[in-house]
Parts: C-alpha cells; sequence; structure tokens
C-alpha cells in the first residue's frame, strides 16, 4: 500500500484525508477554527508574513482540513473553498477572463452560470458564446485568438447530455485555452475532471459532500498550472467560507461514499422502472443503457448520481404540474444531493442550441435516501395526475 494511501479504498480514503489527529492531541476531527486576526511574534516576521496562517480569510486549519481532503479526491495541487457552488463558478471566471476575452460555455450549463455571464461577465467586457453539448473535438473550430475558457458541465444540468472531456480539452489545450468543469453530479469519486484534461474542477459542495440540505459550500480545485491564479485570485476577492459551515462539509464528505452508492442504486433502480411506466416518453439517465450517451458515460465515469430526468408523454405545463403537485415524498425544492428526494419543473427556454426537442414537459428528480418502493408509489401519484389532465 502506498504511503500516501493512493491504493486505499474510496471509503478508506474519504474517512482518513484532510488532517491528522496527532496534530491535534489526538482529536479524530479538526479544530473549528473562527479566526479573523492572526497574530506574529515580532516585527520581522510580520513583515515577511513568514508564517503559515496571516489572516482569516487565507485559511485555517479547519478551512484547510477540507481542501486537502479535495485535494486528496481530485489529484489537484490546491483547492479553495468558497461560501456556494455559485461562487464556485464565478470566482475562477472573475479571475482567468478579462475585458475582451472570449468564454465559451456549454449551453445546457447550469442557469445560475448562464445568468452570471449573460449579465456580469458581458457588462465586463467579456464576450460569451454558448456551444452545443455535443460538440466534442469540435470545439476546436469555435476557439478564436482569444478565447481563454472553455466552461463544461458533464451531465448537462437538467437534461443529461454528456461530453466528451478529453476531446475537448485536448482541443482547448493546443489553442492555449483552459478547461474548467462543474463536476458536481458525477463529484469527484465518480470522474475526475484533473484526469480527463480539465485544468480547474468545480464543485457544489453544498450538494453530496455535505448531503444534508443545511449547508452551502463550494470548492474550486486547480491543476499545477492554473493553481497559483486561482489561489491569488480568491485571495483578492476575500470570498471566504464560514469555518461551521467548511466543517459540516468536512463531516459529511467522511459518509459522502456511502450515501453516493445508496442514492446510485435507487436512482438507476427507479430511474429503469420508469421507462416501463404509462405516461413517461423518456427518462434521461445517462448510466441507461437506453441514453444516447451511455457509451460516453461509461467510458469515462465509473458511478452515477441520484439525479435525472423523467419526460412526460405529451402535455404542458398542466400536466407538469399536476405531477409535482400530486407527489407527498418528493419535496418540490431546489438544491440536490440531500437525504431527501425532490422534484423540480424543467425549464429549457433560456437556452439557444440544447432545447430537444422533447415529447412532453421535463421533471428533474433526485432521490433521496428513503425507500424505494415508497418512492415510486409517490410517482405513480404523479403521473396518473398529469394523465388526468
Amino acid at each position: 500500500m502506498a504511503k500516501d494511501g493512493s491504493e486505499m479504498g474510496i471509503n478508506t480514503r474519504l474517512a482518513h484525508s484532510g488532517n491528522n489527529p496527532r496534530d491535534y492531541f489526538g482529536f479524530v476531527n479538526p479544530p473549528v477554527v473562527h479566526a479573523s486576526t492572526v497574530l506574529y511574534p515580532d516585527a520581522a516576521s510580520m513583515a515577511a508574513r513568514s508564517q503559515k496562517y496571516t489572516y482569516g480569510t487565507r485559511g485555517t486549519p479547519t478551512t484547510d482540513a477540507l481542501a486537502l481532503a479535495v485535494d486528496a479526491l481530485e489529484g489537484s495541487a490546491g483547492t479553495i473553498v468558497v461560501p456556494s457552488g455559485l461562487a464556485a463558478v464565478t470566482i475562477p471566471l472573475l479571475t482567468f477572463v478579462s475585458a475582451g476575452d472570449h468564454l465559451l460555455i456549454v449551453d445546457s450549463v447550469y442557469h445560475p452560470t448562464r445568468n452570471f455571464a449573460d449579465t456580469m461577465l458581458k457588462r465586463l467586457g467579456v464576450e460569451v458564446e454558448y456551444y452545443d453539448p455535443y460538440v466534442g473535438a469540435g470545439i476546436a473550430a469555435l476557439i478564436k485568438p482569444n478565447t481563454k475558457v472553455v466552461f463544461t458541465e458533464s451531465p448537462a444540468s437538467n437534461t443529461f447530455e454528456v461530453q466528451d472531456i478529453p476531446a475537448i480539452a485536448k482541443a482547448a489545450r493546443a489553442a492555449g485555452a483552459i478547461v474548467m468543469m462543474d463536476n458536481t453530479w458525477a463529484t469527484p469519486l465518480y470522474f475526475k475532471p484533473l484526469d480527463h484534461g480539465a485544468d480547474i474542477s468545480i464543485h457544489a459542495a453544498t450538494k453530496y459532500p455535505a448531503g444534508h440540505s443545511d449547508v452551502l459550500l463550494g470548492t474550486v480545485s486547480a491543476n499545477e498550472a492554473c493553481w497559483k491564479q486561482l489561489y491569488e485570485g480568491f485571495c483578492t476577492m476575500g470570498c471566504c467560507s464560514g469555518p461551521d459551515d467548511v466543517y459540516q462539509v468536512l463531516r459529511g464528505l467522511r459518509t459522502m461514499g456511502v450515501r453516493l452508492a445508496h442514492h446510485q442504486k435507487s436512482a438507476l433502480e427507479i430511474a429503469g422502472w420508469l421507462e416501463g411506466q404509462p405516461g413517461v416518453a423518456r427518462v434521461l439517465h445517462p448510466a441507461l443503457p437506453s441514453h444516447p450517451d451511455y457509451a460516453l458515460w461509461k467510458r469515462d465515469f465509473c458511478g452515477s448520481s441520484g439525479i435525472f430526468s423523467v419526460v412526460l408523454n405529451g402535455g404542458g405545463q398542466r400536466q407538469q404540474h399536476a405531477f409535482l403537485d400530486a407527489l407527498k415524498i418528493f419535496g418540490l425544492g431546489y438544491s440536490w444531493g440531500g437525504y431527501e428526494s425532490l422534484a423540480v419543473p424543467v425549464f429549457l427556454g433560456d437556452r439557444k442550441i440544447a432545447k430537444g426537442p422533447y415529447d412532453g414537459p421535463l421533471i428533474r428528480l433526485q432521490i433521496g435516501l428513503e425507500d424505494v418502493e415508497d418512492l415510486k408509489a409517490d410517482i405513480v401519484r404523479g403521473l396518473e395526475a398529469a394523465a388526468a389532465i
């Protein structure tokens, strides 16, 4: 077994990465350090900033424990911890693009990412262009001399197209652009962006790492080439996270492996079952053999999570709302990755390319930790209500 633990199983690494109990008098969890001011022993060390911790915004033992644990999962040179998943998107974009730069974003991206690009980045003089999630190596034709970043997300938000990340990364690297990937769906347990050519891996740690729908956090991990610039941008913007939130995510990380395995098993069972249910036109889950991107998913991913979408067989918003209103176990709420099942209506009106077509309205399901048979019965209530309209 390697000394760095690289040959250990994933649940062993999740249980033990990030901190050494012997650094904290044997306590198995790191201290929750509430800090702003850090004292220096003398003026010379203050002038040189020649100590590990200099001010609360630049890290504490608590944030370091989480960042090191994430680095161990990602294989990254460094990780920053920020207050939300959206901050994990906006901080690296603000760090790596400037006025006059060209930014390529997948058209099936998480809506708040699109909103940030279409409002603030455009106002700051960044040229934003959206591309087809199936572009693959063809992205080379879209890259311009001033393209600085290609922003990917795979599988796609809400519609779950799988991108060919290695092909996109190869084309971007040849042109001198960096690749950022929102990897929240798979987590580094089931896909490692840096291993597939991406430069920066983004996570809404609010989701599976935290796991209990009670904390907001984001992480951004970079390879060696991008780490210094990412860290400097993070320090410049002062967008740091509170220690209690950081601690809760670190605690959640310890059980993420076993929780994800349960989410995966339940979601796959329900998704496969849904394919045979009346009133269902399609199930958008990339780990189903019927999904058009199944081969690509199987090539690059080693697991799937608990979120996917279902397309109703005809109808519109009335049928969509009837389905949602009939649910008794699934909550109607945004976010996912927590212990409870959720359902939301999918809106595609902001897209330019990745619009479908689809046979009917879309509903995104987050499969939680409840018993599968209870969730199936709840979904049947929704399908029957939609069919009755």
